[in-house]
């Protein structure tokens, strides 16, 4: 038996019009991690879904060779029984079944033909220590965070004898402590000798876990690197997968900045459900024309809630305070009151509230200003065209046409398409949540020149992200908050993560 579990061989999908993948091959070796990185749109989602059964046996070309064996699945169930499981970066949990009834979902625990729930729960609880899980079996998934339900997705893969794990992208929507534990987790599942495959675009976690590192461009297989024996730096895998060197991943920009353009004063809003409860806390901020200002803070800090509590009130109740735009204080009553008065905010869920996937990329764009489309009651179709091709061409979102459906396009693609919708509202504030989540390093360079190009025009740009790089990288001035306060406001010059970090953690009330 050779050292390899897996061999994926020449491999060749395509669809409609496009070639996905080209003559792919693979090496995989027994416990090991190995990483697969490439710019959205290269093709490392569709190779894996090969791999698992979800494009089956017949629709590619080539060979998948697991244990020495060629496999043929026809779909993701033929993979699971031979211990090949996939998390998708879209958890396939539902949220109002327990983590037990979760785990067992569709591999449930039986006696004489019934559910042993007894034996489920006991079952399900092993497999959560395992994972360092200790809630109760019973808890519903919507009661826990997205770090805990991402290691129910690994307890579920468990549950299943797993081998081969593939994870896509699965610290994308975590936090540092919760993406530290993951990867720690990974380390010990290797450890009991399960191979793991990881997608990611968080080139410093694949420095620090994966063993291999295969890179994909355009389709093709361009190299695969031994991280420790090769020496492999972040500027080695990304010169790979953009085909060019990359210096600087920020643009360098001289900031114009103007007068105040926005003014937030004492904002204060409180959960939507329990509304005892103070999620964003008396916050008063600015922003000015030409100026791009962050929002930092770790997860729950209350950035996302202040963004759509400001924008139309979209978010909680009990909703206070004051907001001026050029000097005058204006009232935002909804989300169409706030497109009006020159609002804008592009959501960090880009999937679930920011697109609509089986809508085409026309529609998308058109989508938040479709009045200005309306000619005598009805949409004028030729306008929407040639406006959604001019934003295609601008933004270099690559699709085939505008008629492409959004769902079908990479996730830096899809936000392109929700910025061009935001952009063709002609707003005057820009707020951008976690701009380039998930997407490649290449891509957020495009985003980040597409949003230097805004705030030359004199828009003022507010981006919340978590990654502090990307803040300070970016932004003219950052105000960091903690528990829905403003605990400190950083100029560029002065800008260090230490710092940032300090302010993120203050206590409630502290500076």
């Amino acid at each position: 038996m050779s050292n390899s579990i897996l061999e994926m061989r020449s491999i060749t999908k395509t669809f409609p019009g496009v070639m996905a993948l080209e003559e792919v091959s693979l090496t995989v070796e027994r416990g090991e991690i190995h990483a697969i990185c490439g710019e959205n749109g290269a093709g490392k989602s569709t190779l894996m879904k090969v791999l698992s059964g979800v494009y089956g046996f017949g629709t590619y070309e080539g060979d998948i060779v697991f244990e020495d064996k060629i496999k043929k699945f026809a779909n993701i169930r033929d993979s699971e029984a031979e211990g090949i499981v996939i998390i998708h970066q879209e958890l396939a949990l539902s949220p109002h079944l327990s983590i037990a009834e979760n785990i067992f979902l569709g591999n449930e625990v039986k006696s004489f033909g019934l559910i042993n729930w007894n034996k489920t729960n006991k079952e399900a609880a092993s497999l959560m220590a395992r994972v360092g899980l200790s809630e109760n079996p019973d808890t519903a998934i919507k009661d826990i965070g997205v770090g805990k339900q991402q290691l129910v997705e690994i307890a579920k893969a468990l549950s299943k004898r797993v081998k081969l794990l593939i994870l896509d992208e699965p610290t994308a929507a975590l936090n540092d402590e919760d993406s530290s534990h993951l990867l720690d987790l990974l380390r010990h599942l290797k450890g009991q000798g399960i191979t793991s495959i990881i997608i990611s675009h968080k080139l410093n976690e694949i420095e620090n876990i994966a063993d291999t590192t295969t890179i994909i461009r355009d389709g093709k297989m361009i190299e695969s690197l031994k991280m420790k024996q090769d020496s492999v730096s972040q500027e080695r895998i990304i010169r790979g997968m953009v085909g060019r060197d990359m210096e600087n991943r920020y643009p360098s920009r001289t900031p114009k900045i103007g007068e105040e353009i926005l003014r937030v004063e004492n904002w204060t809003a409180h959960h939507p459900i329990d509304s005892s409860r103070v999620v964003v806390d008396n916050i008063s901020m600015n922003v000015k024309r030409g100026e791009i200002v962050g929002l930092a803070g770790i997860m729950g800090a209350g950035r996302t809630e202040f963004a759509r509590s400001l924008f139309g009130k979209s978010y909680g109740t009990n909703i206070s305070g004051k907001v001026f735009k050029d000097g005058k204080e204006i009232k935002i009553r909804s989300i169409a009151d706030a497109i009006a008065k020159g609002l804008a905010y592009a959501t960090e869920d880009r999937k679930r509230y920011g697109l609509n996937l089986i809508e085409d990329v026309k529609r998308n764009i058109s989508l938040a200003s479709l009045k200005s489309f309306v000619s005598f009651g009805l949409v004028n179709g030729n306008e929407e065209y040639r406006r959604a091709s001019e934003y295609r061409e601008s933004m270099n979102i690559k699709a085939p046409s505008v008629l492409s459906v959004v769902g079908q396009l990479s996730g830096g693609n899809q936000q392109k398409v929700v910025l061009s919708k935001w952009i063709n509202v002609d707003p005057d504030v820009l707020i951008l949540d976690e701009p380039t989540r998930g997407i490649d390093v290449g891509a957020k360079y495009e985003i980040y020149l597409i949003i230097q190009r805004l705030a030359a025009e004199g828009k003022g740009i507010i981006v919340i992200s978590s990654e502090l790089p990307e803040l300070i990288g970016i932004c003219d001035r950052i105000y960091a908050i903690a528990e829905g306060r403003i605990t400190g406001e950083v100029e560029r010059k002065d800008a260090k993560p230490e710092l940032l970090m300090k302010y993120m953690t203050t206590e409630k009330g502290k500076k």
